[in-house]
């Protein structure tokens, strides 16, 4: 599943890689791992996948089924936060590697801005993308350049079943950047054409699920 994304405000693939967070709205939502693969480069060299004892218990290993069967995929299960930072900014010294992710649960002690600023900039001098999944964690002080907070969504009307689930639907938060201009969007995924589609949040009403313009706009 190599998606992209195709929308306003975000940064563009071809900026160097570095470190990004992202924050579930629910410790145990899969929609973090979907947005995640949404921002991978498109390559096939493999990823680095480190989860921690507690994220791998509540939330479960990740569901990669779509990632496709020539990217080589590298899951390692540790029991401490601390093990998983060691083992990210080791493979971060790695430059064969697409991608390293790691996830994390709650507030260690030893995910602090130190921790952080070592994989910045490990990721950075490797020119490796470096992901961080924060589950039921609070945003506090980061050296992270990119801080997302996602919520999974109701699904978009189904175009030829009304009873019938959609294309899947996130909200995205960018709420801290140094890099892009922070906003708040709609994503959809477009399973025919593999991408993610972005429609600015409307911020004078709620977001109606069903809403028929909203649709239009992720898909233009």
């Amino acid at each position: 599943m190599h998606k992209t994304l195709a929308g306003q405000g975000v940064r563009p693939a071809t900026m160097p890689h570095t470190l990004s967070e992202v924050f579930p709205a629910h410790p145990t939502d899969a929609s973090a791992v979907g947005f995640v693969l949404s921002r991978l480069p498109r390559t096939n060299a493999p990823i680095l996948w480190v989860q921690d004892r507690l994220s791998r218990k509540e939330a479960g290993r990740p569901a990669l089924v779509g990632i496709g069967v020539d990217r080589p995929v590298i899951i390692v299960d540790l029991s401490r936060a601390a093990d998983v930072l060691w083992a990210m900014e080791d493979g971060l010294r790695c430059r064969a590697l697409g991608a390293v992710i790691g996830e994390v649960w709650g507030d260690p002690p030893s995910l602090d801005f130190t921790a952080t600023k070592r994989l910045a900039l490990r990721a950075e001098a490797a020119n490796v993308a470096c992901w961080l999944i924060r589950r039921a964690a609070s945003p506090d002080l980061s050296a992270a350049r990119d801080r997302w907070r996602i919520a999974s969504l109701l699904s978009a009307p189904h175009p030829h079943d009304a009873q019938a689930p959609g294309s899947p639907r996130w909200a995205l938060d960018l709420f801290r950047s140094r890099r892009s201009k922070p906003g708040q969007w709609v994503a959809t995924y477009d399973r025919a054409a593999d991408r993610v589609h972005l429609a600015p949040s409307a911020r004078d009403r709620a977001v109606e699920p069903r809403d028929g313009a909203l649709r239009e706009r992720a898909a233009g």
